[in-house]
């Protein structure tokens, strides 16, 4: 644990064999990661380590300084064993459903999806040898991950366009143009003016006005 950087390095684990604890190589290649930690998870260890540091005092010069971040009071690290059945006694005490102590890896996945971060972080973090592997196991979880990713590009799109390309600028909003009612004249907007001679008549609403009367007919005069 480097809690001033703020990760967690996995680089080995811990197996129990015939009652002793044996350190072992991580399962694949790919579980060898860092792991970044959030500030609220670095402020919980840094209070666990002052604990710790409180109970090897007390304990007095027995006690082992194995480096270990969960340990027990003499300082030795806790069994594999020992973890589990104390995260079971306080899921029964919490009033949860039965539920491993490896779940706690599935469903911090399945949060880190759905708060939106990008599957290929998600892999790297699990240690996942494919991003395949993390997809089909977290399926179910995807498409409200997607959904949420879709609505964030809307938005940026949007957002963008209320924009001047190339500044920050916000676009002048462009007067809307009010609609001439049926019956206007065009350009003195007092109703009563007919467009009658303008419009097609098939458009007029009534009758069809008299076809205007042709002017007398002109002959020449006579001598």
């Amino acid at each position: 644990m480097d809690l001033d950087g703020k990760t967690a390095v996995i680089s080995q684990q811990l197996q129990q064999y015939d009652g002793r604890l044996a350190v072992c190589p991580p399962k694949t290649p790919h579980s060898v990661r860092v792991i970044a930690l959030d500030r609220t998870t670095i402020a919980a260890l840094a209070e666990h380590r002052d604990r710790q540091r409180a109970e090897a005092a007390a304990y007095g010069p027995g006690y082992r300084d194995s480096g270990y971040v969960f340990t027990c009071l003499n300082g030795d690290p806790m069994a594999p064993d020992r973890l589990t059945r104390t995260f079971k006694k306080l899921t029964a005490l919490a009033g949860l459903p039965p539920v491993r102590l490896h779940d706690l890896r599935h469903g911090a996945a399945s949060l880190a999806l759905s708060a939106g971060v990008e599957l290929k972080m998600v892999q790297e973090m699990l240690g996942h040898s494919s991003i395949v592997l993390t997809a089909d196991r977290y399926t179910s979880v995807l498409p409200d991950a997607a959904h949420a990713a879709a609505e964030k590009v809307a938005a940026l799109i949007i957002k963008a366009g209320c924009l001047v390309p190339g500044t920050r600028r916000r676009r002048r909003r462009q007067a809307r143009q009010t609609p001439r009612r049926a019956g206007t004249h065009a350009g003195r907007g007092q109703p009563g003016h007919a467009r009658r001679s303008r419009a097609h008549p098939a458009r007029q609403i009534g009758p069809p006005a008299p076809p205007a009367p042709h002017p007398p007919a002109m002959t020449s005069p006579r001598w």
